[in-house]
């Protein structure tokens, strides 16, 4: 009997044993280490912020990145197209009201939150800015692209068929009327059929009244206020409306109209009036220095 009792006894002292290092343990994890839902959500929370982190990275980078592309642009790109560069109160533009994060006050570590979506608004906004200022200096270099290659810029005659200038632009004696008359373009001595280049890319225009003079006659208008007239020739490879390139065969030197002899009579005029031709094309090539310039302008691009 003595015995069972001491067995219950021993059963008992163990049991509340047991019980004293469960609670024991029980109140060391809630109280210093926590719960297990309380642990998951610190476990989450530092996985959350590591993310914030990471995410803030990702945006710094790329803001160190755009301000490169920034610099290019300005010191580059723009300087290239002729363009000012873009104000710093431009590309750092406003955020707009602080209501706008209001929403997110509510959030723990909301500061950490605010303050990464500030990042990513003030970097989409100057993204905007920096793509806007790429459509301006694409269009300005197209346009630049465009005026290069409309504006005349080549003799109308090869070199080596040139025999030479026959009448240069300004004031001359007519060997026609026989009176003093301002001569508005240049004549280029040459025999007849020799070919005549369009000088810049353009599109053919139809004639002017009152110039029969001229006889057959191309005018080509370039564009940015620029028109080329190529006179007397003995015939015309182009129609009114065909769009020319520059280096292209337009016709040939012949003696129509009013002439006393076969060459090109070629004007360049700027917003409708006449202007020096000699301004607009190099004068110092030689015959060979001509025809590859003429060659690699015929190439297929």
């Amino acid at each position: 009997m003595q015995s069972l009792v001491n067995k219950i006894k021993r059963g008992f002292y163990a049991f509340m044993g047991m019980s004293v290092f469960a609670a024991l343990i029980l109140f060391v994890t809630y109280n210093y280490i926590g719960s297990p839902k309380e642990w998951l959500l610190k476990r989450q929370e530092q996985q959350y912020q590591q993310k914030i982190a990471n995410l803030d990275f990702k945006i710094n980078q790329m803001s160190n990145r755009l301000k490169r592309i920034s610099e290019r642009d300005d010191k580059v790109y723009r300087v290239a197209c002729e363009l000012p560069a873009v104000a710093s109160e431009d590309r750092k533009v406003g955020l707009g009201g602080s209501d706008r994060y209001q929403a997110l006050e509510t959030y723990q570590n909301s500061e950490q939150i605010i303050a990464t979506y500030k990042n990513l608004d003030l970097l989409g906004r100057e993204l905007y800015i920096q793509s806007k200022s790429f459509d301006i200096v694409d269009k300005r270099a197209k346009r630049m692209r465009d005026s290069i290659a409309a504006i005349p810029a080549i003799q109308p005659v090869s070199v080596r068929d040139l025999k030479y200038i026959s009448s240069k632009y300004g004031f001359r004696d007519h060997p026609k009327v026989h009176r003093w008359i301002k001569h508005t373009g240049i004549d280029f001595a040459a025999k007849t059929g020799t070919p005549i280049y369009a000088t810049g890319n353009g599109v053919v225009e139809p004639l002017r009244e009152h110039m029969s003079y001229y006889g057959n006659i191309v005018i080509i208008n370039h564009g940015f206020g620029y028109e080329t007239y190529y006179a007397h020739m003995s015939k015309k490879l182009v129609q009114v409306g065909d769009t020319v390139k520059r280096g292209q065969i337009i016709g040939y030197v012949g003696r129509s109209g009013r002439v006393t002899g076969s060459h090109l009579h070629y004007e360049v005029r700027k917003n409708g009036r006449p202007t020096n031709p000699s301004h607009y094309y190099i004068k110092d090539l030689d015959a060979q220095e001509y025809d590859d310039m003429i060659f690699v302008l015929s190439s297929p691009k």
